[in-house]
């Protein structure tokens, strides 16, 4: 396929992955655009990322797909595949190799199906067979930020080169907008407000408590500022305790936003701190200053996409790993993490800003 065959054409392009990686996903609906202003994309997404698509310059329409629910019956399977089918798409691109939206989208009859050989790790999947076309991914896949990696399906599909486009998410509302000046007015009047991040999807990836309020304590000497945390509603306890541990002037924010509002929080700090996890991704897209700590994760697989961070990690030999906390060696003081020092994120943090 070349990219001037696309004028016009219907693209379905599914992404059922955390919420990160669909940040990140973003970026090959952007890469089609900017080849072929006139390709319209629908893309597929599970309910906690529909913020990302909806409303989003890049996307045309989008598909929330509960890829996790009860109803797998033939009957509700069925439902998808007709409503794939009214979507004439004349190309679906998968960012995922998941069973069985690979399944829907043979199922509804789309007649080119793009896939890469490998989207998160180097073992072979039966699934690329249920696809007309698998585009072949660089020997050094796994140290490739996971953006480029999806890009590179749609740069070997339409055998171009050298051509690389940022991720994108929706556009905020003045509803989001409110929110965030809502949000600040908790916070002290004449300071330079600070966000944190401090607790990972996953447990190593999850800074030590007192290595932020050390931080805190130092950020705050250093630039006058204050300091909110945000994350989902189930982290407000975690960020209670780091703020009861402190000694900085802490809000906590977590639970209070939703995706486009945080869009718009981060947007207004004067620097964005953060263990590796979803909101960085979303803060990527705008001007915040990052510096991120990476401890069991992979730094160059997920980086932020912008040259406005920097990204700590002591690239430990065991890392990067998927145990569990009580599985690893250095238990309870992971190596990853511990050796991650309040002055080497604070040294970043004054190289940034």
């Amino acid at each position: 396929m070349k990219a001037e065959e696309l004028a016009g054409k219907r693209i379905l392009i599914h992404a059922l992955v955390n919420l990160g990686d669909v940040v990140l996903a973003t970026s090959a609906a952007a890469l089609l655009k900017q080849l072929c202003p006139t390709v319209h994309i629908t893309m597929m997404v599970r309910h906690f990322a529909r913020e990302i698509v909806a409303n989003n310059p890049v996307i045309d329409d989008y598909i929330i797909f509960n890829y996790k629910s009860k109803q797998k019956s033939l009957s509700a399977t069925w439902e998808m595949v007709k409503q794939l089918r009214r979507g004439n798409y004349d190309v679906c691109i998968s960012l995922d190799i998941k069973l069985r939206p690979a399944l829907l989208t043979f199922l509804a009859g789309i007649p080119c199906r793009v896939v890469p050989e490998r989207v998160f790790d180097d073992a072979p999947s039966n699934v690329v067979k249920l696809y007309t076309d698998v585009i072949p991914m660089t020997k050094d896949f796994l140290q490739t930020p996971q953006a480029e990696n999806f890009q590179t399906t749609i740069r070997g599909w339409l055998h171009v080169e050298d051509v690389h486009a940022k991720p994108v998410i929706g556009i905020p509302t003045e509803q989001n907008v409110r929110k965030a000046e809502e949000l600040f007015q908790r916070l002290q009047p004449g300071k330079k407000h600070i966000a944190l991040c401090v607790k990972g999807s996953f447990p190593l990836k999850t800074w030590p408590k007192e290595y932020f309020c050390v931080l805190m304590e130092k950020l705050q000497k250093r630039y006058d500022a204050d300091f909110f945390i945000i994350g989902a509603g189930f982290d407000r306890d975690y960020a209670d305790e780091v703020i009861q541990s402190s000694k900085a002037s802490v809000q906590n924010f977590c639970g209070d936003t939703s995706l486009m509002d945080l869009a718009e929080v981060f947007k207004r700090a004067f620097l964005f701190v953060t263990v590796d996890t979803g909101a960085l991704h979303i803060a990527s897209t705008t001007d915040v200053p990052i510096v991120a700590m990476y401890g069991c994760g992979p730094s160059k697989r997920w980086p932020p996409m912008t040259d406005n961070s920097r990204t700590v990690t002591t690239n430990e030999d065991c890392s990067p790993c998927h145990v569990a906390a009580d599985a690893c060696p250095y238990n309870p003081r992971p190596k990853c993490q511990w050796n991650i020092t309040p002055d080497m994120v604070l040294k970043a943090c004054e190289e940034l800003v």
